[in-house]
């Protein structure tokens, strides 16, 4: 078997070359021709390629120079490719609703998933993401510990698909991968109450190891915490990390105006 040869450039980045794994991607995330999709750490665009075939517009957001000049020449003719040569964290997302498909860059995963399912809950519709396999488990552990996990799961529901060979990238990282399904959840919830929320989810979990009843006592007055548990069907004796979203987010919707301690909690 003969090896794959290493860019000559090696940019920090893994890029997907499994055109099996792009495909199924693509078909995860429900794609129709009518979707603008996100193509982030476009790389040399083996994904961009697949999906301006299946999409109104592709938007390849891509950092490096080197690559982003590489982008600009291979879809230059290609009308419903735009090539962005910017840091993600930078980049400003279409004001329309978006899907993204892509295998990003594994070092700024949480910056990722709090500016597409937080800053733009709005307008971020979902879609699959190749990611490193230990924090996309933790997305979808039975155990929580991160107030934005939280909030992503009362909005979104995710999916842990499979876990990628690295035989799947060029060059094969040396840690695991795995496909993350983001699909959005049908809600009439108010967005502009999202602030509020984080730091209500904060405050509840600054303590996660403890119980459900003392995180209540830490908003809630006591004669309150017994009520709002039959009223929701909460187990006052869990652990607070098991809190799951669905929970945290009747207690918010239903009781955030009669709360009569004020939520405190820094949002970081």
């Amino acid at each position: 078997m003969t090896k794959k040869k290493l860019p000559v450039r090696f940019t920090g980045q893994h890029f997907t070359i499994d055109k099996v794994l792009i495909k199924d991607a693509i078909k995860q995330a429900n794609i129709t021709q009518q979707d603008t999709v996100l193509d982030i750490g476009a790389g040399k665009g083996f994904i961009t390629v697949h999906l301006l075939k299946n999409v109104n517009k592709v938007v390849a957001i891509e950092n490096d120079l080197v690559l982003y000049k590489h982008l600009c020449k291979r879809f230059n003719n290609a009308q419903n490719v735009q090539v962005v040569g910017c840091d993600f964290r930078k980049f400003t997302v279409p004001l329309l609703p978006f899907k993204v498909v892509s295998n990003i860059p594994y070092g700024i995963t949480s910056d990722i998933f709090r500016i597409l399912m937080f800053d733009n809950v709005e307008l971020f519709l979902g879609g699959s993401i190749v990611l490193q396999s230990e924090p996309a488990k933790k997305l979808v552990s039975s155990k929580v510990y991160n107030p934005y996990t939280v909030f992503y799961h009362t909005f979104y529901d995710l999916e842990f698909l499979y876990e990628i060979s690295p035989g799947s990238f060029l060059p094969p990282p040396t840690v695991k991968s795995a496909l993350l399904k983001i699909k959005r959840k049908q809600s009439s919830i108010d967005f502009e109450l999202k602030v509020k929320y984080l730091a209500f989810i904060s405050c509840l979990l600054q303590k996660p190891d403890l119980s459900v009843r003392t995180a209540l006592k830490s908003i809630f007055r006591k004669s309150q915490v017994r009520s709002i548990s039959e009223k929701f069907g909460i187990n006052l004796n869990a652990q607070n990390c098991m809190f799951v979203a669905k929970s945290m987010e009747k207690l918010f919707f239903g009781n955030a105006g009669s709360c009569p301690r004020k939520i405190s909690s820094v949002i970081t």
